[in-house]
């Protein structure tokens, strides 16, 4: 017996600026659905996401929803005006006998329910806003990037949570771990239209190559056609061309079906240059040690970073990732030790806060009026990497169009602050990348192009990230920061870093915390077996060993070139480096796998 639909949209069509957003657009959400929804940056994710919660009128279509059913949707920007506190905020709505449903969200989250309003952070607002959701636990969630501001831990506890829940849902999120770990369906906006997979975020990215190299097929063949009908149209006895205007008629419908296909959107041209090469030892920190009163940030802390090191830092929020990146950097002085900084550094910086840009001002105006990009005397031009460009034309290579140049930045959304914010970082040359949380609000294609240009570089990377596919496919090193001053230096990335603590330090963190009262004890589900990080894990980790030998194989082919090193030693360094780590994470995945896979059979 077919199922009622829990949420359903009937011929929406929407514009906006009189270009149309979606058009005629049909779509089902059903009981228990666990969506994702994907799309590049603008493309109307947050948009229909509204719809779909009725705070967006469409021009035309219906959104129905059955009587008695709910619809939650976490709001990226919460008005909180006329509460005190956030737990207010959150608990508006609840039952007094569910009140402990918002301290418990607010512990698996990390915020605290007492905060004030007034002193709350964005990140606060967004977390209680999560909270309220979660503890209101409606028939359909609309989760708009939900790991936005969350750590490692909370993203964590928020899978579980997920996973445990009998509520539909769908999410728009850029973490491709926190996707592939609860999604069983997608639905994928491209160019106005919205297609559906009942497979979830794991089989995304196969399903967009096949649809566009279909496209691409059928496009060639289309153009193929037009040609030959055009030839015979020149060509073409007149006299039996008043015989065949059905055929005439016919190469015109042909050219207007070949005008009305919309074009794919590319990719942001991101290119890095390194300038001069810096000294081989970037960074050297002794026995530093920080503490803002009875905040211990770092004791005792001490690594070298060499030319070329990808590092990672990890670790709870609050715990002062950003501020040992400023003690590396040399902008904040230790309270003991010593920090040394190697020579001919230039310094790129990317932070979290988007606080570079002038929401007020233009996206012209941001970067013609930093001094360290513009052209003197030339304020249609930027400097970039050395040479000028008009404002504009640099624009487009970050898919702005030309409208846009003269927009302010408040307008942008939180994908396109990103790329303009990467934009202003790539025009200058630099040697040593400082990138604070660069993943928050970037489509998976940019991510793709990010990482690419990160394997390309051939400076040195300090990165800030809680997206852990991220971290385990840029970072050679990672720093973790596990409060009490504690931070440890692990070799590769996420997964790395799990595999040698030998437990997940969020999952630790969880097993602590209180769980529902309708839901077993911890305890209790570790002895049915593997806990829901773990299945995920063994599930997740032939994929992530078939792509490990993909890239050894790479390397080696690469390396296998005997004249290499001397015609590219850096290369040739470079790539013998990469292999070595890679060699190293490949046997960590490979005992990672048996380890659990001997767990599971005992179970």
């Amino acid at each position: 017996m077919a199922r009622a639909p829990l949420l359903q949209l009937s011929g929406i069509s929407l514009t906006f600026g009189g270009d149309p957003v979606f058009d005629t657009l049909d779509l089902v959400v059903q009981p228990r659905d666990r969506v994702a929804l994907v799309g590049r940056n603008g493309s109307g994710k947050s948009t229909l996401m509204k719809v779909m919660a009725g705070l967006v009128e469409p021009d035309t279509g219906q959104v129905a929803l059955p009587p008695g059913r709910s619809v939650g949707y976490m709001e990226q920007d919460p008005d909180m005006a006329g509460f005190a506190t956030l737990g207010d905020f959150a608990a508006v709505g609840l039952p007094p006998g569910e009140l402990y449903r918002v301290e418990r969200a607010g512990e698996g989250l990390n915020f605290d329910p007492s905060r004030a309003v007034a002193t709350a952070s964005g990140g606060e607002r967004r977390r209680a806003a999560l909270a309220a959701l979660m503890a209101r636990a409606p028939d359909l969630m609309l989760l708009d990037e939900p790991t936005n501001h969350l750590d490692i831990a909370a993203i964590t506890w928020l899978e579980r949570e997920l996973a445990a829940t009998r509520a539909a849902f769908v999410v728009i999120s850029h973490d491709r771990a926190f996707l592939r770990a609860l999604t069983t369906a997608t639905l994928w906006i491209d160019r106005g239209a919205v297609r559906r997979q009942d497979k979830g975020f794991e089989a995304f990215e196969a399903w967009r190559d096949k649809v566009w190299e279909d496209e691409d097929t059928a496009r060639h063949k289309l153009d193929r056609k037009i040609r030959s009908e055009a030839r015979w149209a020149v060509e073409g006895i007149s006299a039996r061309r008043k015989r065949n205007q059905g055929r005439v008629r016919a190469l015109q419908a042909l050219r207007a079906e070949r005008a009305a296909q919309i074009r794919r959107q590319g990719t942001a041209a991101l290119a890095l240059d390194t300038g001069r090469k810096s000294g081989r030892k970037v960074i050297e920190t002794i026995g530093i040690a920080k503490a803002y009163g009875e905040n211990l940030i770092c004791r005792d802390f001490s690594v070298t970073i060499q030319r070329g090191d990808r590092v990672a830092l990890v670790g709870p929020n609050g715990v002062g990732k950003t501020t040992l990146l400023n003690l590396m950097l040399g902008r904040v002085a230790p309270d003991a030790g010593t920090v040394k900084l190697g020579t001919n550094l230039e310094i790129a910086y990317f932070d979290q806060a988007r606080a570079q840009l002038d929401p007020d001002a233009s996206l012209w105006e941001n970067l013609t009026h930093d001094p360290a990009m513009r052209v003197s005397g030339q304020s249609d031009q930027v400097m970039v990497r050395g040479q000028p460009r008009h404002v504009v034309g640099y624009l487009k290579d970050f898919l702005f169009d030309e409208r846009q140049a003269r927009a302010p930045v408040r307008s942008l959304s939180g994908g396109e602050r990103a790329r303009l914010l990467l934009a202003r970082l790539m025009a200058q040359p630099s040697n040593l990348l400082v990138l604070d949380e660069p993943t928050n609000d970037l489509d998976v294609e940019t991510l793709d192009l990010l990482q690419e240009l990160l394997d390309g570089f051939d400076g040195t990377v300090l990165l800030v990230s809680h997206d852990r596919d991220f971290l385990d496919r840029v970072a050679t090193l990672t720093v973790a920061m596990e409060g009490d001053g504690q931070a440890t230096v692990y070799a590769g990335g996420w997964s790395d870093y799990r595999a040698q603590r030998g437990e997940d330090a969020g999952e630790k963190a969880e097993k602590a915390k209180p769980v529902s009262r309708s839901k077993p004890k911890p305890a209790a589900a570790a002895r049915q077996g593997l806990s829901f990080t773990e299945k995920h894990r063994l599930e997740a980790l032939p994929d992530e060993i078939e792509r490990l030998e993909a890239e050894i194989a790479k390397l080696e082919t690469l390396l296998a070139d005997p004249g290499l090193y001397a015609r590219e030693p850096a290369k040739f360094t470079k790539a013998t480096e990469a292999l070595v780590a890679r060699q190293g994470r490949l046997a960590a995945s490979e005992e990672e796998w048996l380890a659990l896979a001997e767990k599971a059979e005992q179970s």
